[in-house]
């Protein structure tokens, strides 16, 4: 894979020149003219080195050095400097330079110096996954869990992540899909480039294509440049579709085309372009229900869902909920400065019993606020929100003998139905064929479920 390189220099015409020539040396480079644009597109992307003149309008190379190994350590810069100038050679070491290169210089001596910052960047990295490795500590953003089923996760993930496949990553909201998407691309080969999420739901469906595989000057009104899109901004790495089910129906023949050819063609422009990204897509929707109801495309789905990790919603993963809490309660008293330990009997209870319907995420969240309200080392019940302090399971009782804890048949039939919709993880489909019922009644009947559950909140409220 080509190694991603940024030229910073105000002389557009050497930029374009080393752009041209290292790119038939299997580098993908890009340029600018100012260091304050470097220090944009260094936010904005990923790079594995950097090769900066000292002498430019504004900030200079030495200047932009500085930021860089402040903020942007992982990436080495290499300095180009007067030939002699032994003075500014020295300033940019001290300013944290990787290397320094005199001018004029031959592109066999750049080329060379580039290939050795990107392994010592690739070195570093190695020794820190490696040090996670050691001491047995999960990596950053690394899923938590010791549950046969999240045992059962972190072994298909290292499993997905040597292969090229695409992968369809199915869960519940807040159970982790991004986290397992970000762990199979840390996993895999192309762990050291980019890793580029596009939320599907989150963008106009207007601006979608655009966002995806770029725009041609002109191509629409305030299209005053062109624009990369992050298909290509993911070249070399992966792309995370994120909740893949909000596409635009007249948006996805484009995708199943651009996934087939892995070629794309940017809005309002004739030229292709073609690409090396592995996409990695997530929903909390049922596809195949969607299929069914041709609000999917078939051939799309099929070509998403080469490979599939279906996450357990938090209910489903034991005593991982106290794992996951006490390693939130932790973070976060550190973060605010409080001396909070750990839970207290009656409130590890409590979130064991709790359904969880917001996942992971909502685990967090009641973490954060119990530890801002506690009082003392341990969380007590007082500190957990008011939902989960009342909460009662929806489990069925029918061996009782008391006629006050009996209900009517319709309720049992609810209870039913929603604990075995639970157990196939919202899958409708596969949830109508348990129970033996058509499709367009098990929807019926869910929808009526809700409506009466609005009304109620609404008399309590």
């Amino acid at each position: 894979m080509k190694s991603r390189v940024l030229i910073v220099d105000d002389d557009a015409g050497l930029c374009g020149m080393l752009a041209e020539r290292l790119s038939h040396r299997n580098f993908e480079v890009s340029t600018c003219t100012s260091a304050l644009r470097a220090l944009d597109l260094l936010s904005a992307g990923f790079f594995e080195a950097v090769v900066t003149d000292v002498k430019m309008p504004g900030m200079n190379g030495i200047s932009l050095c500085e930021r860089i190994a402040t903020n942007r350590c992982d990436v080495p810069v290499i300095v180009i400097t007067a030939f002699g100038d032994f003075e500014t050679a020295i300033g940019a070491l001290r300013a944290g330079a990787f290397d320094f290169l005199n001018k004029p210089f031959e592109l066999d001596e750049l080329e060379m110096r580039l290939r050795r910052a990107c392994q010592y960047r690739a070195l570093q990295a190695e020794v820190v996954r490696l040090r996670q490795v050691v001491s047995g500590e999960p990596g950053p953003g690394e899923p938590l869990g010791e549950s046969e089923a999240m045992a059962r996760v972190r072994g298909l993930v290292a499993k997905v992540a040597a292969s090229e496949a695409p992968v369809l990553i199915n869960g519940e909201t807040g159970t982790g899909k991004e986290l397992v998407a970000r762990a199979v691309h840390r996993q895999s080969a192309r762990r050291d480039s980019p890793f580029v999420v596009v939320d599907c739901g989150a963008i106009p469906h207007a601006l979608l294509e655009s966002e995806l595989f770029g725009h041609a000057r002109g191509a629409f009104t305030d299209a005053r440049g062109e624009r990369r899109g992050l298909f290509l901004s993911a070249n070399g790495g992966t792309i995370f579709l994120d909740e893949v089910g909000e596409l635009p129906l007249e948006l996805q023949p484009k995708l199943l085309r651009v996934l087939q050819q892995q070629v794309l063609r940017p809005v309002g422009s004739d030229t292709e372009c073609a690409f090396d990204a592995r996409v990695v897509a997530a929903t909390n929707r049922d596809l195949e229900a969607l299929v069914e109801e041709g609000r999917f495309r078939r051939d799309l789905y099929f070509r998403l869902d080469v490979l599939h990790v279906k996450l357990p919603p938090l209910r489903a993963r034991g005593t991982d909920v106290l794992l996951l809490a006490q390693h939130f309660l932790a973070r976060t008293a550190q973060r605010s400065g409080k001396p909070v330990t750990g839970l207290s009997g009656a409130v590890a209870e409590r979130l064991v019993t709790y359904s969880w319907p917001g996942n992971v995420r909502e685990l967090q969240n009641c973490i954060e606020r119990a530890v801002a309200l506690a009082d003392y080392s341990e969380l007590v019940v007082e500190d957990l929100p008011e939902r989960i302090q009342s909460y009662r399971s929806d489990d069925v009782i029918v061996a009782s003998h008391d006629p006050q804890e009996l209900m009517p048949l319709h309720e049992v039939e609810r209870r039913y139905i929603l604990r075995v919709l639970e157990a196939v993880g919202g899958r409708r489909l596969d949830a109508a064929r348990v129970l033996g019922l058509d499709r367009k009644t098990l929807y019926r009947k869910l929808e009526s479920y809700a409506a009466r559950a609005a009304e109620s909140t609404a008399r309590r409220a």
